[in-house]
């Protein structure tokens, strides 16, 4: 077994011991990158001497007697739309291609912290706004189990880089879906953290800061093969930095819930059309759950169709306002096309609305947070649907067939909940796959529960590129 096929948690185990070094680990996975990514494109930022050096430093201080974080010497990559310092953040925006960052994000330096190195940054769509990752700056991220269809978005980069086994440990973000979509059309493991457990600012634009909407839903989430790589990445991203005001600072376990833990499950979500296989995997993790000691029913928790609109009316409206001007003058034909197409599907709404809907988003919160005091565990397919193919969104009704497959990963950013996307099951050549969701602050609960699916389903192992 080569050290790029380890996951995080045994490859740091393998540094620390000294059965391996951080070079050779670095050397291994640069290898694996060089071999793998021209197929794919996941990485568009290679950076294969500063990894190198890093990885120097970091056997001479375990030579030292250092100290060693709990990720000494392991590869991770980071999306193109956070900062890192001497790094251009274009977030696949080709005038943004010389945005210097001068310091670290608080997830950039969390992972230096831990003693990660970073041997790469990933692909994002422009303004990282689209289910595909692909823009005019960077190209077209594949999807390496079937390229025909999306990687996802908007870190496709990152799902397909952890897929191949380019480092153990991708950074991303999800507003819409963004780090759970890409887990599940890659077949990995995605967990989108809840509102403000890891700390999301970027230095180059906090002066700026960013509309209500954004500021509630957006956060940060590692994409991995093991639900304990996400666990240890969530405790190495979740280090606090003060400047957040957003950042919470509370235990990573929180209290027992009553047992049998009660799961709802919703294999097939109203209002949509759900593929047959995607509403089988949702049934089979109840399963899982069920045979582990979990309560498991099919039950509709609050107001799903409702959560629905209101996302599509806080964000369409922000971004009509703020994003949508800069894409049109800094955006790539189809990232223009593609929003354009959302916009008219889900049109920007007047300033009464859009206050009634932040408040209605609060009474809606209410009530989920009173479902989940009964039910701890909700489990929804990522999407309804099998992944898209290749730029579909850049007409009315591909954008509106997407839309309409996204509908279950519009609450947990919506309501600020964590969700964990892990694979279920197989259709072809992809893998089928569920979100876990859980109240805010319980990833660990969503965790848990990941881990009992995943002993029954196999760990994910990485694939070579698909042709």
């Amino acid at each position: 077994m080569e050290l790029w096929e380890y996951d995080a948690t045994d490859l740091a185990r393998l540094i620390r011991t000294g059965q391996a070094s951080a070079r050779e680990a670095v050397d291994s996975v640069l290898a694996r990158l060089d071999k793998v990514n021209p197929a794919i494109n996941a990485v568009v930022r290679t950076l294969h001497d500063e990894a190198r050096a890093a990885a120097d430093t970091a056997d001479a201080a375990r030579a030292r007697g250092h100290a060693l974080g709990p990720l000494h010497g392991v590869p991770v990559t980071i999306k193109i739309n956070i900062d890192v310092a001497g790094q251009p953040t274009d977030n696949g925006v080709t005038p943004l291609k010389d945005f210097i960052a001068q310091e670290d994000s608080p997830v950039a330096a969390n992972f230096k912290h831990a003693g990660a190195i970073t041997i790469g940054r990933t692909n994002a769509p422009a303004f990282s706004m689209r289910i595909y990752s692909d823009n005019a700056l960077h190209g077209r991220t594949l999807n390496p189990l079937d390229p025909t269809v999306t990687p996802g978005g908007s870190s496709g980069g990152a799902g397909a880089a952890t897929a191949t086994g380019i480092g153990a440990i991708a950074h991303g973000n999800d507003i819409g879906g963004s780090v759970r979509i890409p887990a599940y059309c890659n077949g990995v493991v995605g967990l989108r953290t809840g509102f403000a457990r890891i700390p999301s600012f970027n230095p180059t634009a906090a002066k700026a800061g960013r509309p209500v909407g954004a500021v509630i839903m957006a956060v940060q989430g590692p994409h991995t093969r093991t639900v304990r790589d996400a666990r240890l990445a969530l405790e190495v991203m979740a280090r606090g930095d003060r400047r957040d005001w957003r950042w919470n600072d509370v235990p990573m376990v929180g209290p027992p819930p009553a047992r049998p833990i009660r799961v709802a499950i919703v294999p097939e979500f109203p209002n949509t059309r759900t593929h047959p296989a995607q509403a089988a995997a949702v049934r089979q993790a109840g399963k899982h759950l069920q045979a582990a000691g979990y309560a498991v029913e099919e039950l509709m928790p609050p107001d799903l169709e409702r959560g629905v609109e209101l996302w599509h009316q806080i964000i369409a409206t922000e971004s009509s306002l703020g994003l949508w001007p800069q894409m049109q003058k800094m955006g790539d034909p189809d990232g223009i096309a593609a929003m354009r197409a959302w916009l008219e599907i889900a049109k920007p709404v007047d300033l009464p609305t859009y206050i009634a809907a932040l408040t209605e988003r609060e009474g809606l919160a209410f009530r989920w947070m009173s479902f989940m005091q009964q039910w701890p565990l909700v489990i929804f397919p990522t999407l309804a649907d099998l992944p898209p193919k290749q730029v579909m969104d850049t007409t009315v009704e591909g954008q509106r067939a997407i839309f309409d497959s996204m509908r279950p990963a519009l609450l947990a950013p919506l309501l600020g909940l964590p969700g964990l996307a892990v694979p279920v099951g197989r259709s072809g050549k992809l893998r089928t796959g569920v979100q876990i969701l859980a109240m805010r602050n319980r990833e660990d609960l969503t965790l848990d529960a990941g881990e009992v699916i995943e002993a029954a389903e196999g760990v994910v192992k990485p694939v070579d590129p698909a042709t």
